[in-house]
């Protein structure tokens, strides 16, 4: 192989300059570089291997060997310049040496062209685990992609030092088979342009690339319905308790903190769930701070199953993710009917678990809110047999046509766990919640989140510790609740002017309505053609383990405006009446 590199090491003075050699059996080093990565090197080298990366890879060292660079154009390829590299042991703590490496050019290398050659275009590259050399495995590839006009003529190589480094072979290889590949007329190398696809390689025909698919079109109304109204979030004030947190924070603080989230964030909580939702909690120490509600209940499902426990109940319809990360904890989630007043809890007995998610304040999809003889009841069924209740505060702070409803937490600590998040409030990308547990469940929780992820993000527990403090996320609340109301308001005349044949259920509160559609309603044939209209529903069915009870979507107000909640209102409409949405008598 040309320009190998003559080491020579006297007193930590080096050559400057290395000279060219060939032929078989010139390939090894005058004197041996220190190291035994360096002792493997040259071995390999004198058995004729070219695979010395793969079998020395895993003890080579970023100093331990000399380098041969290619000085090549600014696209890639080889050609004739060489980069000497002088060597110079060092001693190293413990005895031994080191290699230190100072790299020079020599035969017009510049390095610009150098930097240019490492970032390589991009090249469909073969894996060579395959029958025969690794060496004809890459020459067969690189011949078929230019026949099949793949690598079309003109089209520059990879460096390469660079294509060696991504097939993780020895340079060498990938240099003889550039140089068979030219030998056979496929490949041209000039200096300074690199390696290139001759212009006159005949490449066999093929068709035309197909055209890139069309973006999928977005939606003009989405009627999403787990979704506040994102562009009313309040930037100014969170990026000033931001601002506020980061400037305050000590550079102490900036290491691991709790699991179970920031003290001034927990504290905040405390306050706020106590004041605003009737919590108990007796101390922050009470609260853990989680990702959102997703990991609040995860946290919560796996501290129920180290304690043996092996089934959960949830409500039916329910939230879907409920069920989902019941599973996903290794449990069994047990559908149990849901209604306007909440989960049947006479069912619960004969379900045969020892938990329940339910969300008391304002139910998903149904909007039901659970009663007050059914609160007790659910209070009564969890002590009997040492069971959990797991409350999901779902949409408790927006309440337009009722008094506020305290959590069922408030009622019975010692059974109930409340998890919460500012997913609604706020957003959902801030990942923020929390849970409030029983007291003999706490340790356990906190050991889990620890597990998880050491803890949440600290910069944004404070940003919302000082809105709640500060009353700032009181304000905000206040100021949406208002535009949510005028937006379901807007819904419901829309759908007695425009479908009056359909039921609309859980008004009262949230951020949704359940709409069920006329009898003989196609759900499934309605959602398809609302889509391509570009309106985009969301059916019960998503909701249900089984078959649905009847045809109903479930539409989510918050993110659009009054006049576009009409017209989507409308366009429903049009779509329920059209004879593709409707069920054969």
């Amino acid at each position: 192989m040309q320009g190998e590199v003559h080491q020579r090491q006297c007193d930590d003075r080096h050559a400057p300059r290395g000279s060219r050699r060939g032929g078989e059996g010139q390939d090894r080093e005058r004197e041996l570089p220190a190291g035994h990565v360096a002792q493997e090197m040259v071995v390999a080298r004198a058995e004729g291997r070219d695979d010395f990366e793969e079998h020395a890879g895993s003890k080579r060292h970023p100093d331990a060997e000399g380098e041969l660079h290619d000085a090549e154009g600014d696209e890639g390829g080889a050609s004739d310049g060489i980069v000497f590299s002088a060597h110079a042991k060092e001693p190293m703590r413990g005895g031994g040496s080191r290699i230190r490496s100072t790299s020079m050019p020599v035969a017009g290398t510049n390095r610009s062209s150098r930097r240019a050659a490492s970032a390589s275009p991009e090249l469909l590259t073969p894996r060579l685990d395959g029958p025969g050399s690794r060496r004809a495995q890459l020459e067969a590839h690189l011949r078929a992609e230019v026949q099949r006009g793949r690598l079309r003529p003109g089209a520059r190589l990879p460096a390469s030092r660079a294509l060696a480094e991504r097939l993780g072979v020895s340079r060498r290889l990938v240099v003889e088979a550039y140089a068979q590949l030219t030998a056979e007329g496929y490949l041209v190398s000039r200096r300074g342009s690199g390696t290139r696809v001759k212009e006159a390689a005949g490449a066999v025909p093929v068709a035309p690339a197909a055209p890139p698919a069309a973006p999928a079109t977005r939606p003009r109304f989405d009627l999403f319905p787990g979704s506040p109204d994102l562009a009313r979030f309040p930037r100014r004030a969170w990026a000033a308790a931001l601002r506020a947190a980061l400037a305050e924070l000590p550079d102490q603080r900036l290491g691991y903190g709790h699991p179970a989230g920031a003290p001034e964030l927990r504290a905040a909580l405390a306050e706020h769930l106590g004041r605003v939702r009737g919590a108990a909690v007796p101390t922050p120490g009470r609260v853990v701070v989680c990702g959102g509600y997703a990991q609040g209940l995860r946290l919560l499902l796996e501290e129920l199953r180290t304690r043996g426990v092996q089934r959960v109940a949830v409500e039916e319809p329910g939230f879907p993710l409920n069920a989902m990360l019941v599973g996903a904890a290794g449990l069994e989630a047990v559908p149990v009917a849901a209604g306007a007043e909440g989960i049947d809890v006479a069912a619960l007995d004969g379900a045969r678990v020892a938990a329940v998610v339910v969300a008391p304040a304002h139910g998903l999809p149904l909007g039901g809110v659970l009663s007050a003889e059914r609160r007790a009841a659910l209070v009564a069924w969890a002590r009997a047999g040492d069971r959990l209740v797991i409350e999901d505060d779902y949409d408790a702070e927006f309440r337009y046509d009722a008094e506020p409803l305290g959590a069922l937490q408030g009622l019975a600590p010692d059974v109930v766990a409340l998890v919460g998040s500012v997913s609604k409030t706020l957003a959902p990308a801030l990942r923020l919640g929390w849970v409030v547990a029983p007291e003999d469940r706490k340790a356990a929780i906190v050991g889990h989140k620890a597990l998880h992820d050491l803890g949440s993000p600290l910069l944004e527990q404070l940003a919302l510790a000082r809105l709640l403090s500060t009353g700032g996320f009181d304000r905000h609340v206040r100021s949406v609740r208002p535009a949510y109301r005028a937006r379901r308001d807007a819904v419901l005349a829309a759908l007695a002017e425009h479908l009056p044949a359909a039921r609309v259920h859980g008004v009262a509160a949230g951020l949704h309505v359940l709409v069920e559609l006329p009898a003989g309603t196609d759900a499934a044939a309605l959602l398809a053609a609302a889509e391509r209209r570009r309106l985009r529903l969301y059916g019960l069915a998503m909701h249900c383990a089984g078959p649905p009870p009847f045809p109903a979507i479930v539409l989510g107000y918050a993110n659009h405006s009054e006049h576009e909640l009409t017209q989507a209102v409308v366009l429903l409409a049009e779509l329920a009446c059209a004879a593709e949405c409707r069920r054969p008598p």
